[in-house]
């Protein structure tokens, strides 16, 4: 096992991957671009967490999670369009954001 997949905010980010690349599944061609982006932003959470936590302490290993705390925060905005946009239903939206919450207030307290 590698260090990263023990920390909680990677088992969490983890979970909300898979519930993005679910929702992904049944988007149309007109969310193209939100598919892609979400795809994206989703995979980015994961993938800054486990090099960050690769990193020794400091500037570099701080940049990491901060840019995947950037990352749950494009998630958060692309899950409220698709809501405003009836694409995903409020609980949907809700539980969602639940977990992009509880990432970035992890990442935030490994940032400091």
């Amino acid at each position: 096992m590698f260090p990263h997949e023990a920390l909680d905010v990677y088992k969490v980010s983890l979970e909300f991957n898979q519930w993005a690349k679910q929702v992904c599944r049944r988007l149309n061609s007109m969310n193209r671009s939100l598919h892609e982006q979400m795809i994206r932003a989703a995979d980015s959470i994961l993938l800054n967490i486990a090099e960050g936590n690769g990193k020794r302490a400091g500037a570099d290993r701080k940049r990491y999670f901060e840019s995947a705390r950037g990352s749950s925060a494009e998630c958060a905005a692309i899950i409220d369009i698709l809501r405003t946009s009836e694409v995903i239903r409020p609980n949907e939206a809700d539980h969602a954001k639940e977990l992009l919450n509880r990432i970035a207030a992890m990442l935030t307290k490994m940032i400091r």
